[in-house]
């Protein structure tokens, strides 16, 4: 299947991109489906069943919420977070949502939102939606969010290849080796390649508008971490430290006294803090290329666009075409999924991606580059995804901001050497997928191990 960069990054809300975008896009389309097919005002009752992963971190997710918001014709990258709680607690009190924004439609959450202990063979990430006229089934429709806000029903699951690639790309790639090979015989670097298969599906302008609103929502995002205060929801008590760190940053009157590197490490993990601490609020986010890993490609993107003076915009859609060349790499032959491959398949991912992107900005040839990623991910192989209390914050927060920085120290050696190293791209993607498939389910967004247990026991 051919991916955009445009399918990696999306704006959305937080705090997950596959426990909350996913299951609202995947609800707002199972209304659409239901006004297309005429069955609005036959529905008298619509049932929600999550299971697996969404079940079991779903209420700490927001995936719950997420799937009233998407009933009521909501989609992620529309919806005014500030809105979203007096919608739900409407809801809540009472007893009734807007079907598609329209059709009243009687709701009783104990009834129709059952979230359950068991699994669907597909994807841990499942979700059954089905609208019924008293006890007859009018539609019902199953969904798996498989990472990202990537969304796949179970006539995909069922024929694979019924649709097909609606795009041709020119210089299509399945592995970094095809990627490398391809920049060498036509001269091309990792981003240029990239702009050429995006013109498949737009025109180039187009592309270049896309990214820039991306990277605009990207410093929204940052701006609002900065500027909120106070304690993050979900019951924690997590206090958000972004606004603090920036304003004793802000009063340095030059850089840090033990050297500017530490200094400098400072700033992206503000950059990073800002994001997760907004996604963790539930604030715009943008999957990159999900949102619990949603602040590294940001925070390297933004300190390099800060205190280069030459930066321009040019440099941001060539970041984010690198980045998103490795991220397509990740998800067709391992995956970005926290709940399928552990929190390597997230951050992970996104720390290959932004040192991609950075490696492009600072000369990298193709090989650099594609080195510079394989470091950053080498060194994120077994991470494990274990929220405690089923929220995107500890360890999520921080482990954005280590990540940052550890995919700018990936660039930073892989611009010494010349691109030859021991392990390739290929074989690390590959070892994260053979990885997450052994890990315990445990420690892949279930909130029943790690971390998260460690948390209760103290």
């Amino acid at each position: 299947m051919a991916i955009s960069v445009f399918d990696l990054f999306k704006i959305g809300i937080g705090p997950s991109s596959s426990h909350t975008v996913g299951p609202m896009r995947a609800a707002a389309t199972f209304a659409q489906a239901l006004r297309e097919q005429g069955l609005l005002a036959s529905t008298r009752r619509v049932e929600v069943r999550l299971y697996g992963s969404l079940s079991a971190t779903g209420v700490g997710h927001a995936t719950d919420r997420a799937c009233l918001l998407g009933l009521m014709g909501q989609w992620p990258d529309r919806i005014d977070p500030a809105t979203i709680d007096s919608r739900i607690g409407q809801v809540l009190q009472e007893h009734c949502l807007l079907l598609d924004g329209s059709q009243p439609l009687a709701f009783e959450y104990s009834r129709d939102m059952l979230l359950l202990d068991e699994s669907l063979p597909y994807h841990p990430n499942a979700m059954r939606l089905e609208a019924l006229d008293g006890h007859t089934s009018l539609l019902r429709q199953t969904y798996y969010s498989v990472g990202g806000g990537f969304i796949v029903e179970q006539a995909e699951v069922d024929a694979p290849q019924a649709a097909g690639d609606a795009v041709t790309l020119p210089y299509a790639f399945d592995s970094a080796a095809q990627l490398l090979s391809l920049c060498k015989a036509h001269g091309l670097s990792v981003a240029q390649l990239m702009m050429a298969n995006e013109c498949a599906w737009r025109p180039e302008a187009e592309v270049r508008e896309g990214l820039l609103q991306i990277w605009a929502a990207m410093r929204e995002c940052v701006d609002n971490g900065l500027r909120n205060e106070g304690i993050l929801p979900g019951g924690l008590q997590v206090k958000r430290r972004a606004a603090r760190l920036h304003r004793s940053l802000q009063e340095l009157g030059k850089p840090n006294v033990i050297g500017s590197t530490l200094s400098a490490m400072e700033w992206v993990n503000l950059f990073a803090l800002a994001v997760n601490e907004e996604n963790a609020a539930g604030g715009r986010m943008v999957t990159a290329p999900t949102n619990g890993a949603a602040g590294i490609i940001p925070a390297v993107l933004h300190y390099y666009m800060k205190f280069n003076p030459g930066a321009c915009d040019a440099d941001v859609v060539d970041f984010l075409l690198a980045a998103a060349a490795v991220g397509i790499l990740c998800k067709k032959n391992a995956s970005i999924s926290g709940a399928e491959v552990g929190c390597q398949g997230e951050v992970g991912s996104a720390c290959a991606m932004a040192a991609a992107g950075l490696a492009q900005l600072l000369g990298a040839t193709p090989p650099q580059l594609e080195n510079a990623a394989e470091i950053a991910l080498e060194h994120n192989l077994g991470l494990t995804c274990d929220p405690v209390g089923g929220l995107v914050q500890v360890p999520c927060i921080e482990r954005n901001a280590i990540a940052a920085v550890k995919a700018i120290n990936a660039v930073q050696m892989a611009l010494r050497g010349d691109g030859e190293h021991f392990i390739s791209l290929d074989r690390a993607i590959r070892t994260m997928r053979d990885t997450g498939a052994d890990m315990h389910a445990n420690y892949k967004e279930t909130s029943r191990g790690g971390l998260a247990v460690a948390f209760v026991e103290c």
